[in-house]
């Protein structure tokens, strides 16, 4: 089967594209390990400072895995444990990644589509999005590492519903339920993608790095370490900051190092 994931740079942003617009950019096992292996790749760039995942053409970013493999590769439990592991740790590279990640949606968002947007930091759809998860009539469900996700993003509640209606929504749905950041015109989704990845690029990129450890570690209920505490106030040891606080006294753009 065809398909690829798509890599461009443009300065300190990347751009990963879900690339098989013949099929609305539906996955393939090969496209789920790509992913993941160029997610662990960009993690590891310390100049890098959004990551943008899109789909390929204007009518979809992803209606999920590809039903055709099912009878080659997805076709018994084992079978589906090694697809599911390839999913998986694709997905947990989305979650785990360090910098700050923008899912850009246009179109269809459903099923493994969607479960890739809601591991994103921010999600930005344009009017006619659609979004869901139809897996009841396939007799499929999400696995545990696959809902994680989604609870978090809108909790058990919200995601439940989703998973037994198996309703196909539209993106004012979708912004009301939380599953998206904002949603503009769709001839605006493209161009509110890259201002807002833009606008993260420009800020101090430690400061990014720690704002996302902080929101995951605060999700975990244990009380925080002393160590974990005074993490809260490394920032003021930083190059970054006395650049940033130098810039905002002297009126003029701060240019940040990431030291």
């Amino acid at each position: 089967m065809s398909g690829r994931i798509g890599l461009a740079r443009a300065g300190a942003i990347a751009t990963l594209t879900l690339d098989r617009p013949e099929k609305l950019n539906a996955l393939t096992k090969p496209m789920w390990r790509d992913l993941g292996d160029a997610l662990r790749t960009l993690s590891s760039e310390s100049d890098l400072r959004c990551i943008v995942l899109r789909g390929e053409g204007g009518k979809a970013f992803s209606p999920g895995n590809d039903i055709g493999e099912f009878a080659t590769e997805r076709a018994d439990p084992v079978q589906a444990a090694a697809y599911g592991a390839l999913m998986h740790a694709a997905l947990s590279a989305l979650r785990d990644c360090p910098i700050p990640t923008l899912a850009m949606i246009r179109g269809i968002c459903v099923g493994g589509g969607l479960e890739i947007a809601a591991c994103c930091d921010l999600r930005i759809c344009g009017e006619s999005s659609r979004f869901g998860a139809p897996i009841k009539n396939l007799g499929l469900v999400m696995a545990h590492a696959e809902m994680a996700a989604l609870i978090d993003l809108v909790g058990r509640a919200v995601a439940l519903e989703i998973l037994l209606e198996g309703r196909v929504f539209g993106a004012a749905e979708a912004l009301q339920k939380g599953l998206v950041t904002r949603v503009v015109a769709d001839d605006r989704v493209e161009a509110e993608a890259m201002e807002a990845a833009a606008r993260i690029a420009e800020g101090a990129p430690l400061v990014a790095r720690w704002h996302k450890r902080f929101a995951r570690r605060l999700a975990d209920p244990r009380p925080l370490s002393e160590a974990e505490r005074a993490e809260g106030f490394a920032c003021f040891g930083t190059e970054d900051f006395r650049t940033g606080y130098r810039a905002f006294l002297a009126k003029q753009p701060p240019r940040f190092t990431g030291r």
